[in-house]
């Protein structure tokens, strides 16, 4: 795409950015190995570019949610250790085995659905048995996990699998503190412990997602997942800002103003007239809503950079277009208006917009729409000294 073209709207991806907060995280999880999490777009920012950046940036694993987004970025290109964790019945299993990619397993019916399509597949399935810890999502319960090891070990002596990987995920490791994170390491270690005594070896065990990576070297392992911290925000504010840990914001979103428009004292902005112009003002029409993931309970509250200012949104968010007061200000039509960005020109972040709409930052870059086009910026990898895994 070419960056200069006029444009609606855009997300710039910048992906040195990228790269570089790799580098960081990969520094900050010592001699463990990194997964970058690229799962929903990659937050957001696009699967494929992301995953390669941060593959160039020393990655060694990549993660993905949904199977089919392990097997888009398999389309792309992309080999080496991939592992896809949410599955249900019927889903293409016996694909993904014969992509290479490692299946999680949280439960009877999904190893026995691994076995059987890699029976079909004639080639054992790489499987990551994911225990329930404490956080009571996906995963094994430990009164279960016996049963679960021994039927993944006896397909292994089948020839049918392989458990590549033991793992978990915590519930609270944004709250620094937290009783149900030591509670949840220790039970994790009780559960890979029980199943390395029962046979199994695996290549990685891993816990820690981006805040464990940031703040928990115990939850290190063999191998860390990072997500939203690959992508420059803050796991938590709790923890710090992105700056406190060394990450840049890699997506930076703008629109065109499209109109800039005298109106007069008491006129009404918007659907329903939540807004009315105390004075005569001048407006700036955004040409970006709800349907470009621009968050409708941001409406009165979420901050623009406007010619210089930060400007609030005037009124409800519509589906496609927001207004803001410009206090009398003429901005050129076509100028930026930047929602959020690293926060260098006195920007807004993705944070300041969470806040402005009750969420969290992770929300607030994956939610924006495809119809926003992604903008890639410093694709090529320059020459850089790379910390090894070892640093």
């Amino acid at each position: 795409m070419n960056e200069t073209a006029p444009l609606r709207a855009r997300a710039e991806i910048d992906l040195a950015a990228l790269r570089a907060n790799v580098r960081v995280l990969r520094a900050r999880a010592g001699g463990a190995h990194l997964m970058a999490v690229v799962k929903s777009d990659a937050y957001g920012h696009g699967a494929v570019p992301c995953a390669k950046a941060a593959l160039e940036a020393g990655a060694t694993w990549l993660g993905t949610a949904t199977p089919h987004e392990a097997l888009a970025l398999r389309a792309a290109g992309l080999g080496g250790p991939l592992l896809c964790w949410l599955w249900t019945p019927g889903g293409p299993w016996r694909e993904a085995i014969e992509a290479g990619i490692d299946v999680s397993v949280s439960g009877m019916w999904a190893l026995r659905e691994a076995v059987a399509a890699a029976t079909a597949a004639g080639r054992p399935a790489r499987i990551q048995l994911k225990a329930d810890t404490g956080l009571g999502r996906n995963g094994c319960q430990p009164a279960d996990w016996p049963e679960l090891v021994a039927e993944a070990l006896a397909a292994e002596t089948a020839g049918l699998a392989k458990v590549t990987g033991l793992w978990s995920h915590f519930a609270c490791a944004d709250e620094p503190g937290h009783p149900s994170i030591a509670a949840q390491l220790g039970v994790f270690r009780d559960m890979v412990a029980y199943a390395e005594k029962a046979g199994a070896e695996p290549e990685v065990r891993h816990m820690a997602n981006s805040p464990a990576t940031l703040t928990l070297p115990e939850a290190h392992f063999d191998l860390v997942r990072t997500g939203i911290a690959m992508y420059g925000i803050s796991p938590s504010p709790e923890l710090g800002t992105s700056a406190d840990f060394g990450l840049r914001p890699v997506m930076t979103l703008a629109a065109s103003v499209a109109l800039v428009k005298e109106v007069p004292a008491g006129h009404g902005v918007s659907y329903g007239h939540h807004y009315t112009t105390s004075a005569e003002t001048t407006l700036g029409l955004i040409p970006v809503g709800y349907a470009d993931g621009v968050p409708r309970h941001a409406s009165g509250r979420g901050p623009v950079l406007v010619d210089g200012k930060v400007r609030t949104i005037a009124g409800r968010v519509a589906m496609d277009q927001f207004v803001v007061d410009l206090d009398g200000d003429r901005p050129e039509t076509g100028a930026d208006a930047v929602l959020f960005g690293p926060g260098d020109r006195g920007e807004p972040t993705a944070e300041d917009w969470a806040v402005a709409s009750d969420t969290i930052a992770y929300e607030i870059v994956t939610r924006i729409g495809a119809r926003v086009p992604r903008v890639y910026v410093n694709e090529r990898d320059e020459p850089h000294e790379t910390p090894t895994d070892n640093d």
